[in-house]
């Protein structure tokens, strides 16, 4: 589920001060942007961020949580996005911390992928 008007207004406020922070739906979810980079992801209204070595300790806390995921053939696949611990929605100075560190994993994977080579095209079956 896609986040509320109204909770995606109320993020944007909150991590004002990382820049512009836009939100676009896919996956049937809300994606939560920064600098063209996607850190974040919102689904029924929670957020979740993105989780790397680099930022695991940081994010210990949402641990208590199971990471955002989705199923496909029957299996369920984690993502590497925590839930943002509930408290966080009243400390905006917290929870900008987070999304730094979040929007710092996500330029961290954005670098690797730009770094791996290309992978090799799927032949198509024709017929």
């Amino acid at each position: 589920m896609v986040a509320s008007a109204s909770f995606a207004e109320f993020l944007r406020e909150q991590l004002a001060p990382m820049g512009p922070v836009s939100m676009r739906r896919m996956f049937g979810k809300t994606g939560v942007f920064c600098q063209g980079v996607m850190f974040g992801m919102v689904t029924e209204d929670t957020l979740y961020v993105r989780v790397d070595d680099h930022n695991r300790e940081t994010f210990r806390e949402a641990e208590a949580h199971p990471p955002l995921n989705y199923a496909k053939k029957g299996a369920s696949i984690d993502l590497a996005f925590w839930r943002v611990p509930e408290r966080l929605i009243d400390e905006p100075d917290e929870l900008v911390m987070w999304a730094r560190a979040a929007l710092a994993a996500a330029h961290r994977v954005a670098a690797k992928r730009t770094q791996a080579p290309p992978r090799p095209k799927r032949k198509t079956r024709s017929g």
